[in-house]
């Protein structure tokens, strides 16, 4: 086994521990009441929809229309506009101490979303791409839809064990998280680097902090709310890119972009919600 090899494979498995510990760690921490109550708002679901199915696809037509690059980046940011529903938006909202609950709620609702919304509107937005909502469904079910589900289950049956076993999660989350961040940046060195001259790190960069502000600016006057718009509509569902590009566009830069941009935007929305969660502490709306 080579170093790469290993560095890959310890990458993939906290990645993996990041996404299970972090599911299971809000399952244990909330009820399902909770989690169902904020969708409850009608003009907030519409809102979340609209910033994350219609607004962040135009943003990415529109940056790959201004920003030189090859088509195959073009390709890979056009994916990644299309899905949403993403683990990390947990820990980010926790650190932006933004509404936890509306986070959990949001979050599953956008990967439903992404499930039936993928494999109708790519094909129309890139001709001749396939995709299986099976193939995107399964491994959202069984890393996030089933951990929350056992942890919800948990907490109802033993709340006060839920209690203590959800700081142990949440513990172990962003450890995964840091060991997956520092290895994943390790490895696609030399794609960030490749990426700089193209145009497509800009790009990247545009896109993260134009779907940041899409989402914000529709959050309201609630700074709980606007946190979790903004970082929910930033935060990608890389991992359904992921199986995306790499079914249909392998041997290309589309996937190794996507790898990129696993690492950038949580390195730039992380940093971002703990400024939000220092504002929040110090009363500045």
């Amino acid at each position: 086994m080579t170093i790469e090899t290993f560095v890959s494979t310890i990458a993939a498995l906290s990645g993996l521990l990041f996404v299970v510990s972090s599911m299971l760690g809000m399952g244990l921490s909330l009820t399902t009441t909770q989690i169902i109550q904020p969708l409850k708002n009608v003009r907030l679901v519409i809102l979340a929809l609209l910033a994350n199915f219609v607004l962040v696809p135009l943003l990415a037509f529109g940056i790959s229309r201004v920003i030189p690059m090859d088509q195959s980046l073009q390709i890979g940011l056009i994916v990644l506009s299309t899905v949403a529903g993403a683990p990390f938006l947990v820990k980010e909202v926790q650190a932006a101490k933004g509404d936890l609950a509306l986070a959990v709620g949001l979050m599953f609702m956008m990967m439903v979303v992404t499930i039936l919304y993928v494999p109708l509107v790519l094909p129309l937005l890139l001709p001749g791409v396939e995709v299986n909502p099976w193939d995107i469904a399964k491994s959202l079910i069984v890393t996030m839809l089933i951990p929350t589900i056992l942890g919800l289950f948990y907490r109802a049956n033993s709340p006060e064990d839920a209690q203590h076993w959800s700081g142990v999660m949440n513990k172990l989350s962003t450890i995964a998280l840091l060991v997956m961040l520092v290895t994943g940046l390790g490895l696609n060195v030399s794609n960030i680097i490749s990426l700089i001259g193209s145009g497509g790190l800009l790009a990247l960069l545009l896109f993260a902090a134009g779907s940041f502000l899409i989402g914000f600016l529709l959050g309201g006057k609630n700074s709980g709310v606007r946190s979790v718009l903004g970082l929910g509509t930033a935060q990608r569902n890389v991992a359904a890119a992921i199986l995306v590009t790499s079914l249909n566009f392998s041997g290309t830069m589309t996937l190794p972009f996507v790898l990129v941009a696993s690492i950038v935007l949580p390195l730039i929305l992380i940093p971002t919600a703990r400024w939000l969660g220092t504002r929040k502490t110090a009363g500045i709306k």
